[in-house]
Formats: structure tokens, sequence, C-alpha cells
């Protein structure tokens, strides 16, 4: 018995009970391998579970938060239905990625996830940066659209310093968004070790960047600083009429780069803010004050004035889009063919309404001369002559009488 060699003839369960038998394992006493990775699998299980359960528990408590806001405090506070609106999604997702760092820290302290802690860990910080500045740029602006709410309501939105207000935060708060985003990225990028490698380097050589940035770059900061020269010089407002490449319209937004100006056919022009720095334009509502419209008229030599006048007083008078200021006709041209050009002013509070009054007074008065003076319509004259009584040198003249 003493000349045999030993075989180790415990089992797998028996090895794991080795130190209670008082046998010893092959391994020394040391876990199985199996067993170890299959110890760590069930671990790892266990820290995705609390890792999930912590996130559904912050998930809720921003539901919970957003159903009393909508339900209970939006018929006391109406401006609680604009935060839920702007800010749910960005809520959501700051709760999520906080519930998740808490539980991080929860399961670490059982040495659950430890091979994953510094990935995830560092994923979600920089989650949680992003998702944290779109939530401040939210509820920046729910606060500057409730501030331009109870500005509307106070006064007449279509007062020009009102639209001056509304187009002077409009683009800072677009400003301040684009650099917190700028500001962020930076952020998120220099957390990386290879990124700061690069930009210490980059640093090193600014002056040269500085220049090449700025070539590259010249066309879009010149658009920025022309959006800030136009919201803060009061050039340009949102809701401003105006006639752009010899087209009528409304400027419908103004951003850091671009102009929208609604066509009032209906497209949209598109146009980069520099434009309106570098190339003239009309603005018709710079200033508050209403606006007087015109319609021409040429009829004959026959029209009865003072008819049309009055005809003309009646109807403007009777419209409710006229303003109870100008109503005026007059005779301001004699014309080369034999005919009389009317211009008949009248004034209204909006351009819009003085294009509908416009065109309701042409489609009168030519339904009136036509039902009720038909001499007074335009006429081409010709006075015929004998031939026998032309001069006969060429010249179309007729001979004097005897």
């Amino acid at each position: 018995m003493h000349g045999l060699p030993h075989t180790p003839t415990l089992d797998a369960r028996e090895a794991g009970y080795g130190g209670v038998l008082g046998v010893s394992s092959p391994n020394g006493g040391r876990p199985h391998p199996l067993h170890s990775h299959a110890s760590r699998e069930v671990t790892d299980v266990q820290g995705w579970i609390a890792l999930g359960a912590t996130v559904l528990v912050a998930v809720a408590i921003v539901e919970v938060a957003r159903r009393i806001m909508t339900s209970r405090m939006a018929s006391r506070w109406p401006f609680t239905a604009e935060i839920v609106r702007r800010c749910t999604k960005p809520a959501f997702a700051t709760a999520a990625i906080i519930g998740a760092l808490i539980g991080l820290v929860a399961v670490n302290q059982g040495d659950y996830l430890a091979r994953y802690e510094p990935t995830l860990e560092h994923g979600l910080v920089l989650a949680l940066t992003a998702a944290t500045l779109w939530l401040i740029v939210q509820a920046g602006y729910v606060g500057t659209d409730i501030w331009l709410d109870n500005l509307a309501k106070l006064g007449d939105p279509e007062d020009p310093e009102y639209r001056r207000l509304r187009t002077q935060v409009l683009l800072l708060r677009r400003l301040a968004a684009a650099t917190a985003a700028v500001i962020a990225a930076g952020v998120v990028l220099f957390s990386f070790p290879g990124v700061r490698a690069v930009g210490a380097g980059l640093l090193a050589s600014a002056g040269l960047a500085g220049i090449i940035a700025g070539l590259a770059a010249r066309s879009t900061l010149g658009n920025l600083m022309a959006g800030l020269q136009l919201a803060f010089s009061n050039a340009l407002r949102i809701g401003d009429i105006v006639v752009v490449e010899e087209r009528w319209g409304w400027v419908e937004e103004i951003t850091l780069t671009y102009v929208v100006v609604r066509a009032w056919t209906g497209p949209r022009m598109i146009l980069p803010v520099s434009y309106f720095t570098e190339n003239p334009f009309e603005a018709w509502s710079r200033q508050r004050h209403e606006f007087v419209g015109t319609v021409y008229l040429r009829v004959d030599w026959m029209v009865p004035i003072e008819e049309v006048r009055q005809e003309l007083y009646r109807f403007v008078h009777a419209s409710p889009l006229w303003d109870q200021r100008d109503c005026v006709l007059n005779i301001t041209d004699v014309l080369p063919d034999g005919t009389v050009e009317l211009r008949a002013l009248m004034s209204t509070h909006d351009w819009a309404s003085n294009w509908d009054l416009r065109c309701d007074v042409r489609e009168h008065l030519v339904t009136f001369l036509r039902e009720h003076y038909p001499s007074a319509l335009p006429r081409l004259r010709a006075e015929l002559v004998d031939p026998t009584k032309l001069t006969g040198d060429g010249s179309g003249r007729i001979q004097p009488e005897p």
C-alpha cells in the first residue's frame, strides 16, 4: 500500500467540502475554475438586476411628479403644462442616469459588477453631463416662453416693442444653448486621456490653429455676428413684414445663421442672416403705424368723379377692415391714351387687412362703374376724316376751311 501512488478520488462536490472532511483537494484548496466562473456570473446577474431596479425607481419618481403636475397643479398654475411638455423627456433621462449611478455605487459595495465598474461609471458620467445640459436648456426655454406669454397678454402681440423683445430673447437663448452645448462637448471629449493629449498639443500651437479655424469659419462667424447685430439694432424682428427679392412676406424665424421669410403665397424663403446686413430690403412694419393702401383705376373722361367718390366713401365706411382714418379719391394723372387715372386711398391697422380692403374696393368700383356708368369705362377715340380733305403732302393734315 505504501508503494502505490496516491490517486485523488474526490469529485467536485467532495472537493468543495475538502476543508470540512479534512481531505486536501488537488488544486491546493483554491476554488475550482468552474465554480469561480459560475459564481461571478451569478454575481453579475444580481448586480444588473439591482442596477435596473434603481433605474426603475428613479423613473417612477419622475412619472409620479409628472402626473401630479398634469392633473392637480395644472388647474392652479397653467404654466405647469409647459414645464411638462418641454422637460418630461430630459427629466426621465436624467433620473434614469442618476438612478444607474446610485445603483452602481450600491452594487459595488457587495463587489457586484466590479469588472464593469470603470467603464460603466465613465459612460454614466458622460451621459449625465449631456442629460443635465438638456434639462437645463429646456428649463430655460420654459422660463422664457412663460415670460413672453405673460408679456403678450399684457399688451399687443403686434406691438413693435414686444416683437423686438421676443426676437432678442429667442436669439439669446439659442446662443446660450449653443454655447452650453459646445462647453459640454468639450467636457465630454477631454474626459478621455487621448483627447486631453491632443488638446495639449493644440494649445501649444494655438496661434496657428486659431488662424486656420478663423479662416475656415469666417462665413459662420459672420452670420453669427450679423444675427446679433440684427437682433440688438432692431433692424429686423420676428413678425416684420418685408419685401425681399421682390417678394412680400413675414419674418417667421430668426436663428443664429439664417432667417425664414414666409411669402404671402405660402412658400418659405430661407436666407442667411448676413443677407439682411449686406443688402437693402423693404420693411413695412418696422414702426407701429397704420397702413395706407392705394387702388388705381384708368377710366374715361366722362367718369362722374363725385358719384364715384361718394360710392367709395359709402363702401369703405361700411367695411370692418377700415380703421376710420383715411379714405380719399382723386384724379392723379391724365394719360396719353385718352383716359384719366383715379387713385383711391384707404387705411387699415395691418398689412393683411390693407391688402384685402384694396382688393374689395377695386372689385366694387369696377362693378359700380360697369353697372351704373358704362360711359366711364375706358375707350379708344378716333376721328374719321374725308380723304379728299387731306393736304395731299403726306403729312396727314386737313386742309383748312376756305
